[in-house]
């Protein structure tokens, strides 16, 4: 039997109509998407070059360059990022090996204690937090008790309470994505390892570890930028002494009433929000994640 020649032309015009109702089925999405995520971004833009007496000037990124207090901020925004960053991998990558290696049922089940945190409100989890790392807490009670420590820690209203507050929000957002890629990770690889000559550490470390970058990649980069733009938890565990960008944005508002001044800072925390995801992107496409292990 021999089949029908093929319109090439008949083909072509079904692949033209089917793009075009795609786009015009798509089309309300991208115009809201674009209403509320580019007119605000412009509107900021817009904003960071006006002087407070409305004048166009460049005074605003200016004063972020030349004033300590700026600096301060910046570098408080990115240590505290970075500290929250290692901490959240230390404990995140244990607990994603751990469920990664449980049946799947089983995981499943653990996964739950994972996501229980987003079941309840963030200002919540940090009133938790403020409750037991304050003087008279559950923490500096169980150390005395034990005869740990002799006078209560400092464990609130600085920068280890932010840490610490900001860490247990954050492992959830490395767990997920370094859970998926490691299940996605054939068991015969590191069995293939062992069968040549390799002890566990070695199969883990040479096989396991750079078969997992890409999801820790991602979680490290969802985790950082997601701390760059923090404003509750420092707020209420720095108790004042923490102030991220966030926060300093929020002083320049409220307190001086200096949109151009908000709106730089604004603009420095985009753009370096982009730069980070590119360079992760870039990172990726290099094969630092799937292509170390080959």
């Amino acid at each position: 039997m021999v089949n029908p020649p093929v319109n090439g032309e008949a083909l072509r015009a079904y692949a033209r109509k089917e793009y075009w109702s795609v786009l015009a089925l798509s089309f309300p999405a991208l115009l809201l998407v674009s209403v509320v995520l580019f007119l605000p971004t412009g509107w900021l833009f817009a904003l960071s070059f006006f002087d407070d007496a409305g004048q166009l000037s460049l005074v605003n990124y200016q004063r972020l360059v030349e004033q300590p207090s700026y600096l301060r901020v910046f570098q408080t925004t990115f240590l505290l990022s970075l500290a929250v960053t290692f901490f959240t991998v230390l404990i995140g990558y244990p607990l994603a090996y751990l469920l990664s290696q449980l049946p799947r049922r089983v995981a499943n089940f653990c996964l739950l204690a994972v996501l229980l945190p987003f079941w309840t409100s963030l200002l919540v989890r940090t009133y938790a937090w403020l409750v037991l790392l304050q003087r008279n807490g559950l923490i500096n009670t169980t150390l005395r008790d034990l005869g740990l420590t002799d006078e209560p820690l400092r464990l609130v209203h600085n920068f280890t309470g932010a840490a610490i507050g900001m860490t247990h929000i954050m492992v959830p957002f490395l767990v997920l994505p370094l859970y998926a890629s490691m299940r996605a990770i054939n068991p015969n690889y590191v069995k293939a390892a062992a069968n040549l000559g390799a002890g566990p550490a070695r199969s883990f470390w040479d096989v396991f570890v750079p078969l997992s970058l890409p999801g820790l990649l991602a979680g490290i980069s969802l985790v950082f930028v997601l701390c760059l733009g923090f404003y509750v938890t420092p707020a209420l565990l720095g108790g004042g002494k923490v102030i991220m960008i966030a926060l300093r944005i929020d002083m320049n508002l409220r307190l001086y009433n200096s949109w151009g001044a908000a709106s730089a800072l604004g603009v420095v925390l985009l753009i370096a929000t982009g730069l980070i995801l590119y360079l992760a992107n870039r990172l990726t496409r290099a094969g630092f994640g799937a292509g170390a292990f080959r």
